[in-house]
């Protein structure tokens, strides 16, 4: 049987290496090796088994790109601007920066930021922002399988039927949510942990069981938690962090 062969930036991006768009980049500035050999040509096809090299160049612009860690307020919005509200992006500024070792902020850090996992204009908690293709791949992709811990504050009956409804067996959008986790911590505050962020899921999923969110907090993404960043502050990812 032959061995089937697909273009580089595929298996690039299906590696983890970088997007197909960086492939693509890296293709053009002559900073790919396969097997060896420098790669110039788009659409280039290599073996599922070919070794992949990125030379200094390309590792280079791979190191400059910035992950950063916003605690967003309730009332900004997290992507794209609507009217009469502020996008969080514009809270990435010198004077919200809280500084750790290192990077100091330049106008340059908002350049090509995209939001990893939204949180909605009336909920607050940690908001990711990365110039990292892969790595928002890696939290908000289709296989993903980080989780995401909110703390929600409902009104209404926190029933063990409504938890277990919460955990598992609500649907959106004619489709089956993945298992939640649900633990109920006192005085009608939910700690929720999903693997998956559809439109306002969990507004929608306390309402299929009788619940209203009265308040939302996003703590944790993967590994990297808000800890004691402030409101409205926001800092870079730390290089021992990692999702």
């Amino acid at each position: 049987m032959e061995e089937k062969i697909e273009r580089l930036s595929k298996v690039m991006s299906e590696r983890g290496i970088c997007s197909r768009r960086e492939a693509e980049h890296f293709i053009d500035l002559g900073q790919i090796l396969v097997d060896g050999q420098l790669i110039t040509k788009q659409g280039t096809k290599v073996s599922p088994n070919a070794v992949i090299e990125l030379l200094p160049q390309a590792k280079k612009c791979q190191n400059n790109k910035v992950t950063i860690l916003l605690n967003k307020p309730i009332g900004y919005v997290s992507a794209q601007p609507e009217k009469g509200y502020t996008p969080a992006i514009m809270l990435i500024n010198a004077s919200n920066q809280v500084k750790n070792k290192g990077l100091a902020f330049n106008p340059g850090h908002r350049n090509k930021l995209a939001v990893v996992g939204r949180l909605d204009i009336d909920s607050k908690g940690l908001l990711v922002l990365s110039q990292d293709g892969v790595l928002v791949k890696k939290i908000i992709g289709p296989e993903s399988l980080i989780e995401k811990e909110y703390l929600v504050r409902v009104e209404g009956n926190v029933s063990e039927e409504a938890l277990r409804k919460l955990r598992f067996g609500l649907y959106l959008d004619g489709k089956a949510l993945k298992r939640a986790k649900v633990e109920l911590l006192q005085n009608n505050l939910l700690k929720i942990v999903l693997i998956e962020g559809k439109k306002r899921q969990i507004r929608r999923m306390c309402d299929l069981v009788g619940l209203k969110v009265v308040n939302l907090k996003r703590v944790r993404i993967g590994n990297v938690l808000l800890g004691d960043l402030p409101e409205g502050k926001w800092r870079f990812l730390r290089s021992d962090e990692s999702f």
